[in-house]
C-alpha cells in the first residue's frame, strides 16, 4: 500500500509539473495559407480564426478616379515553405511586370510579424505602388456580411484608426460619400498623393499613423494591424479593414522592404498604442 501511495503521489507531482511547464494553449497563434488567403488561428480568437485575402491586389498610381481593372497589376502566388508547427510561412508573388515579392510571416503568442521584400529584377521601372491585404473582421466583431454595403454598416462601430494621436472609432465625422465606387471610406496619410489611393470615398481626415483594427463583439479583445510604410487605411465593403502597405514604385534592380504586424490582444487601448510605438518607432506620429 505504501508503494502504491508513493506512486500516486509521484504521479500527482509529475502531472502538476507538466501542467506548469506546458505551453498555455490559449496563448499561441498558428498560420495557414491557401488560395491567397492567410488564416491566423487561435483558440483565443472569436470565431476561431482571422482570414485575410493575402494579397488581394498590387496597384498602380493614379487609382483614385480610375476603373479598378486598370489599376491592378496581376500576380501569381505560391507557397515556398511552411513549418509543421504552423508558426512560419514564406510566400512568393510574381507580378506581371516582372517584380518579385517575398513574404516571410511569423506567428507569435498574440501577434503575427510580416517581412515583405519587393525586388525589380528587370530593366524597366515598375509602377507597383501599393498592395492590399484585405482583413476580414465579420466573425471577430460579430458583424453580418449582408450589411457590409450600407453607407454606415453596423460592423464599423467596432472599428478604429488613429486620428490626432487618439484611437478613434468609426464612423468618423465628416464622412465622405462621393467617389467612383461607393460606399466605404479611405484615410490617406499626408505623404500619399490623393490621386493614388483606393477609388472609394476619401475622408478629409488624416490618420496619425498606420494602426487600425477593431474590437471583438464583447469588447474584450482588439484585433489590430499596421504596416510601415503604409499607403492608406480603408474600410471596405466585405466586412473588412485594410492597412494597405506602400511600395512606391521600383527602379530597375531596386529592392524595398516593408514591415507589418497583426495584434490579437486584450482590449487595453493604451497598451496597444504603446506596443505599436515600440514596434514601429520610425513610423510614429
Amino acid at each position: 500500500m505504501k508503494v502504491c501511495m508513493r506512486n500516486v503521489i509521484g504521479l500527482i507531482i509529475l502531472l502538476g509539473c507538466s501542467s506548469i511547464d506546458a505551453a498555455d494553449p490559449v496563448a499561441t497563434l498558428t498560420l495557414r495559407w491557401q488560395d491567397r488567403f492567410l488564416e491566423v488561428i487561435g483558440p483565443q480568437i472569436p470565431g476561431g480564426s482571422i482570414r485575410t485575402h493575402y494579397l488581394e491586389a498590387y496597384c498602380r498610381p493614379g487609382s483614385t478616379d480610375r476603373d479598378w481593372n486598370e489599376t491592378v497589376i496581376r500576380h501569381q502566388s505560391r507557397l515556398i515553405s511552411a513549418t509543421e508547427n504552423g508558426k512560419r510561412i514564406e510566400i512568393e508573388d510574381r507580378l506581371e511586370d516582372g517584380v518579385v515579392v517575398k513574404h516571410v510571416i511569423k506567428a507569435g503568442d498574440d501577434d503575427v510579424e510580416f517581412l515583405v521584400t519587393a525586388t525589380n529584377p528587370t530593366e524597366t521601372e515598375s509602377q507597383t505602388h501599393w498592395a492590399q491585404p484585405c482583413m476580414r473582421v465579420d466573425k471577430f466583431v460579430g458583424g453580418d456580411p449582408k450589411d457590409a454595403r450600407e453607407v454606415f454598416p453596423p460592423y464599423i462601430r467596432k472599428c478604429f484608426l488613429m486620428i490626432d494621436g487618439k484611437l478613434t472609432r468609426l464612423p468618423t465625422e465628416p464622412w465622405a460619400t462621393d467617389a467612383r465606387y461607393v460606399p466605404g471610406q479611405v484615410y490617406a496619410p499626408a505623404h500619399v498623393d490623393r490621386g493614388d489611393v483606393n477609388p472609394r470615398p476619401l475622408s478629409e481626415l488624416v490618420p496619425s499613423n498606420g494602426l487600425t483594427g477593431c474590437y471583438s463583439s464583447d469588447e474584450t479583445m482588439i484585433l489590430a494591424v499596421a504596416w510601415e510604410p503604409y499607403q492608406e487605411i480603408f474600410q471596405g465593403v466585405i466586412t473588412c479593414m485594410h492597412a494597405d502597405f506602400r511600395i512606391g514604385g521600383l527602379k530597375p534592380g531596386e529592392t524595398k522592404t516593408i514591415r507589418g504586424k497583426l495584434y490579437l490582444v486584450p482590449a487595453d487601448e493604451a497598451s496597444l498604442i504603446e506596443r505599436y510605438h515600440a514596434d514601429f518607432a520610425s513610423g510614429n506620429d
